[in-house]
């Protein structure tokens, strides 16, 4: 009598059967990240699908599931604290650029503002004598002077009145001057000269720098005067004969007459 089983039935899967099942468990495994996790002990003490004749599945428990929720929850974490940090050190390299081009910025305005002090410093004139005017004009005509006309201008001043340098410069002559009587002449910062005449004294000396508005000597009737004044040239060089309109001259500095 033969006898015969049920085709598929309680069939023992056949070696390649087990081995692609047994990858498929393993590739599962890796995709999660834990198959490191899993000691060899622990798989060593499952039955052998040789000897059960069945496919192992492996499940993970809650301990090994909370652990990968860790990890990713760790990584996380310094995911955002390095974006954090670096968002950090990126505003702070801003605000230092920032700061810089303020300094930058502000160390120009002051450089600027110097220059331009400096300028007006050296660019002011003042009259000779403040709130005085002139009595005698410039190139007014007579016997008085040598040259037949006056190269200057009188300025209106009772003897021992104060007299200033009209701007800055320095002194070239400090003395007396034969007919200007006590003279200062001084070399102005724009390369220009101006002289003070028949002073009663003198108080600066060859040299010296002086300042606009600068006391330089008191006036006074020394010299070829008739009476005490101021005579005020101004000169393209320092001697006799080189001297320009002196009124002209003041105005194109600013001085009002």
């Amino acid at each position: 009598m033969a006898f015969t089983r049920a085709t598929g039935k309680h069939r023992r899967p056949s070696r390649m059967q087990r081995g692609t099942a047994r990858a498929a468990g393993v590739a599962a495994l890796a995709g999660t990240g834990v198959v490191g996790s899993l000691t060899a002990p622990a798989l060593a003490a499952e039955p052998a699908a040789a000897q059960t004749g069945l496919t192992p599945v492996i499940t993970l428990g809650d301990a090994v599931a909370d652990r990968i929720d860790a990890q990713a929850a760790a990584q996380h974490e310094a995911a955002r604290e390095a974006a954090e940090a670096a968002a950090r050190k990126a505003a702070e390299e801003a605000a230092r650029e920032k700061a810089a081009e303020e300094a930058e910025k502000a160390r120009a305005e002051k450089e600027r503002a110097a220059r331009e002090a400096e300028r007006e410093r050296l660019n002011t004139f003042v009259s000779p004598i403040p709130g005085s005017y002139v009595s005698t004009g410039y190139k007014s005509g007579g016997a008085v002077w040598s040259s037949g006309s006056h190269t200057g201008v009188d300025f209106h001043a009772a003897s021992g009145t104060p007299v200033q340098s009209v701007g800055i410069g320095t002194v070239v002559e400090a003395g007396w001057g034969g007919a200007y009587g006590n003279q200062v002449v001084i070399r102005m910062n724009d390369g220009t000269y101006t002289q003070y005449a028949h002073l009663s004294s003198i108080a600066v000396s060859v040299g010296q720098q002086v300042t606009a508005g600068q006391r330089i000597g008191l006036s006074g009737a020394t010299g070829n005067v008739t009476g005490a004044h101021l005579h005020f040239e101004a000169r393209t060089g320092a001697d006799y004969g080189s001297d320009l309109d002196p009124v002209a001259y003041l105005r194109a500095h600013g001085v009002s007459l």
